[in-house]
């Protein structure tokens, strides 16, 4: 009996999603609960899970297609079994030599979880590739793939993996080309390639836009002397880590911080709808963090009523689920006010773009070491610039800048934090 395979309620407010990827073929065996399908949405993309056990019978929509929750994409005949492909005649078993010792070993380090090399490698992949390649330890760019357009397949990192542990090259694995010069360098051949923007993307470029075009975006800056909580972050970062199983890092100062300033600037936690402000009694930080297919913006929920190590822990989950392509649309719902850290690339100043319908956004910068005037001394100080933009329709330019004062006053002085000032 055929099992009508059909998209799943997405999140709220979303109606529907794009195929990116077949992660299973007609003909494939399907386990209940497996994934057969990699599905992106204006947020995120996530698997389709087969509900039933059987072999894949027919996909009714193609990769690129937009599809409604609740329309038909597969079929699966339910309890069949896959018609068995030919099996190679075994061959004797090579003696071990010199590069098959060391895939051993490479595949024994692969054990004990992937290196920091293959996690970034990996961020490009689809949600169910990327999973393949760390739980393999494979390189993706040694493996060539089958997919549309020469997409990686799960399917082709799985044989890179079982090759790799025989001791044999990889069927899909491309040989590594000598280098050879540039096109420009030898017939002055100039490329373009056309890629059909994902629909995260699309989303993000009109949610930008859009708060370009609506808000009166307005911009402040300040500097911060980052001594004291450095300073801090230094004697005790051993015993919190010890005490809580994670690290303390900056943003968890910055986002005790923001919630400090939000109290006493209400409008800088509020938005507008329609004719009306909504403000709100407690403080949902939307943290920005880089994903394999664009910006993500989860939400600490409660920030104003979590500790310094629930907040670490959180923006934790969230970068590595963001990594993983695990986050889910409840995580990025809701939010009142956001902060984005461009520091970690590297970032000296930049005027943050307010996510809607919020109407304020944090941005933190680098630290560097800068020579500041300190009781008619010239000292030298590890110095951040921040900024806050923000709607100017809600928030006048006082509150703005008070809000961004009270920030910079409780890096400075971080018991500022503890005693409510």
């Amino acid at each position: 009996m055929a099992t009508e395979i059909k998209v799943p309620a997405l999140g709220e407010s979303v109606t529907e999603g794009t195929i990116g990827e077949w992660l299973k073929q007609p003909g494939d065996a399907v386990e209940a609960d497996e994934p057969i399908a990699s599905l992106e949405t204006d947020k995120v993309a996530v698997d389709v899970p087969s509900p039933v056990a059987g072999v894949m019978s027919e996909h009714k929509v193609a990769v690129g297609d937009t599809v409604e929750v609740g329309a038909v994409i597969a079929l699966i005949e339910e309890g069949a079994s896959a018609s068995p492909s030919p099996s190679p005649s075994p061959s004797p078993a090579p003696s071990p030599s010199p590069a098959t010792s060391e895939a051993k070993e490479q595949d024994d380090g692969a054990k004990e979880g992937p290196s920091e090399e293959l996690i970034a490698a990996a961020q490009t992949l689809s949600p169910a590739v990327r999973r393949a390649v760390l739980e393999h330890g494979v390189d993706p760019s040694t493996i060539k793939g089958t997919g549309k357009d020469g997409r990686l397949t799960k399917e082709d990192v799985i044989a890179a993996a079982e090759a790799r542990k025989s001791g044999s090259p990889a069927p899909s694995a491309a040989p590594a080309p000598a280098p050879s010069p540039a096109p420009a360098a030898t017939g002055g051949e100039r490329r373009e390639e056309r890629v059909k923007m994902t629909r995260m993307r699309q989303t993000i470029a009109k949610r930008l836009k859009g708060a370009q075009d609506n808000a009166a975006l307005l911009t402040t800056f300040n500097d911060v002397d980052m001594t004291a909580v450095i300073e801090a972050r230094s004697k005790y970062k051993d015993m919190f880590a010890k005490k809580h199983d994670i690290r303390l890092g900056f943003m968890g100062f910055f986002a005790k911080a923001a919630c400090l300033a939000l109290k006493d600037v209400p409008a800088a936690n509020a938005y507008i709808e329609g004719d009306e402000i909504v403000y709100h009694d407690y403080v949902d930080i939307s943290v920005a963090v880089s994903a394999p297919n664009g910006l993500v913006v989860p939400v600490i929920r409660d920030a104003d009523k979590k500790g310094f190590a629930r907040i670490e822990k959180d923006i934790a989950d969230f970068g590595q689920r963001a990594k993983e392509g695990t986050l889910t649309m409840e995580d990025m719902s809701g939010g009142t006010f956001t902060i984005s850290n461009g520091g970690v690339f590297g970032s000296l100043m930049s005027t943050p773009i307010i996510n809607p319908p919020q109407s304020a956004v944090l941005g933190l910068h680098r630290i560097e070491d800068r020579p500041v005037a300190i009781n008619g001394e010239v000292v030298i100080r590890p110095m951040m610039y921040i900024a806050l933009s923000y709607d100017h329709r809600l928030i006048d330019g006082r509150e703005a800048v008070t809000a961004l004062k009270i920030i910079k006053e409780a890096i400075e002085d971080p018991t500022r934090m503890l005693i409510d000032l």
